[in-house]
């Protein structure tokens, strides 16, 4: 990683890109809903995506998206400018956030060694990032527009976001590791055998 521990590249996709993107993700939120409501999928089912995980109640999220963790491929390239490392993708992690939803402050798990998130659309919503590395630091708050993407030291840098006061707001994270790093093996498309395969088919193969 350079230097700089985050940056902000300003349309990384174009707005246009970015709003079907968005668009696409509240579908897919209805197209969940209905299924779960229908018994089609049971609610532990993430298939599809879930309205529950670890970090955030209520809020519909979806862990390596066919077309998200395209765009993990398709971004790569930026990320590896900024960073001046040679990356290998690990996951994408899409929300649609709502009114009331936090992100508390947190680092992200070795499989993030370098994280972006890229603003989709809906309501502006600051994300903090503290980029001195240490713990409990103030951070500096920076709003995103759809399209925008803020890359950072996602295993290092404490990131959050205070409560969300609009209604709705889309974001994909993406995550990779060095080439060059002890985690590369381990976490390689975070223990999947290829991109676009949902969580259960993680496992950890550390003799790749």
């Amino acid at each position: 990683m350079k230097k700089e521990r985050y940056t902000i590249i300003k349309q990384t996709l174009p707005k246009e890109v970015a709003t079907l993107c968005y668009e696409y993700m509240l579908f897919k939120r209805d197209v969940t809903s209905y299924l779960v409501k229908d018994k089609y999928f049971p609610p532990f089912d993430e298939t599809f995506g879930t309205f529950s995980d670890a970090q955030i109640d209520n809020a519909f999220c979806t862990y390596g998206d066919v077309l998200m963790d395209l765009l993990l491929q398709k971004v790569k390239p930026i990320v590896e400018e900024f960073t001046k490392l040679q990356l290998i993708e690990t996951y994408s992690y899409a929300r649609v956030y709502q009114t009331g939803n936090e992100l508390e402050r947190h680092v992200d798990r070795e499989s993030c060694e370098v994280s972006a998130t890229l603003n989709l659309g809906g309501d502006p919503w600051p994300i903090f990032i503290d980029g001195s590395g240490k713990q409990n630091q103030p951070g500096v708050s920076h709003t995103l527009n759809p399209g925008d993407m803020l890359i950072y030291d996602g295993s290092k840098l404490e990131h959050w976001r205070e409560p969300f006061k609009g209604k709705l707001c889309g974001q994909v994270f993406f995550h990779y590791n060095d080439l060059n790093s002890k985690l590369f093996k381990p976490h390689k498309y975070d223990g999947r055998d290829m991109l676009g395969l949902p969580s259960h088919y993680r496992k950890e193969r550390p003799d790749d």
